[in-house]
């Protein structure tokens, strides 16, 4: 069975989002959706999962998955939205279940008593085997950016990595976040890497330089080749230090506060209170 990706992409947020599938009347995956936020007046809009949903429907697939790579921290979650629309069950590494102990009580992400279980339908353990239609998808277990990073490996022929892997002219991501690790995104990079080399990468962000427009896909090949952070030769302490010398120079993602409190649901937005109004709240000396 082939495997065919159909990627949108986000310049607010420079985010890539896709659609897996077989073809026409087939079964399909949503892979890393956005939904719209507007940090000047806190409103939310769903452009671009609009056009996700529109490109299913045109094709007349059955969404099965809404799958989420990772919990972002620089752009709000359409899992919960494409879900009310068109069905499917939301997936995340079971992971996420370290990332909501480390934020949900600084951020009040989730109501009292309630875990990531109660947001999404199904935790994959590392190495899970699971199907989109006739297409067999491995959950990697990825962490470094993250600890609850996970890679989809489908048909042993394509791979979305989330933020583990850049544009070999950009490098990899960041590893500061609470819970991130440059040891482990090392040995996650290696285990990505070690796929044959005519894999096809497929990548959640692209920060291109200004020679170039954002792409999408890259192979295994063009990253042990060009990779400015990995490629291949590239000792382990060597990335390491750059890693993390890089890291102290950033500044953290602008959408972070909202992200998470709306992640960790699924995508979700905060419960409305008693004034029928939904909140962000942000947490004053914490990060």
């Amino acid at each position: 069975m082939t495997a065919l990706v159909q990627h949108f992409f986000d310049p607010v947020t420079s985010t890539f989002s896709y659609v897996l599938h077989a073809g026409p009347h087939s079964a399909c995956a949503v892979i890393d959706a956005v939904c719209d936020y507007n940090d000047n007046n806190a409103r939310t809009g769903t452009t671009l999962a609009d056009e996700i949903i529109a490109f299913i429907q045109r094709n007349q697939l059955s969404l099965e998955w809404i799958l989420e790579t990772h919990i972002h921290a620089d752009h709000l979650s359409a899992a919960s939205y494409i879900k009310q629309h068109l069905g499917g069950k939301i997936g995340a590494s079971i992971e996420i279940n370290d990332v909501s102990n480390i934020f949900s009580k600084a951020l009040s992400i989730c109501e009292v008593n309630a875990r990531p279980n109660v947001f999404f339908d199904h935790l994959f353990a590392p190495d899970e085997t699971f199907k989109v239609g006739a297409l067999n998808v491995r959950a990697l277990h990825v962490p470094g950016h993250t600890s609850a990073d996970m890679a989809f490996y489908v048909e042993r022929a394509i791979i979305f990595v989330g933020d583990t892997l850049f544009a070999p002219d950009v490098g990899t991501a960041r590893c500061d976040f609470p819970g991130g690790s440059a040891k482990q995104l090392w040995l996650s990079i290696q285990k990505i890497l070690a796929l044959p080399r005519a894999t096809r990468m497929f990548i959640c962000h692209d920060y291109p330089p200004d020679n170039r427009r954002p792409q999408c896909e890259f192979t295994i090949d063009e990253q042990l080749t060009s990779n400015i952070h990995v490629q291949e030769g590239t000792a382990e302490e060597k990335f390491i230090a750059l890693r993390e010398a890089r890291d102290q120079q950033l500044a953290l993602p602008q959408l972070l506060v909202p992200s998470l409190q709306t992640n960790l649901r699924a995508g979700q937005l905060p419960l409305a209170e008693k004034n029928g109004i939904s909140y962000i709240k942000v947490p004053l000396n914490f990060f």
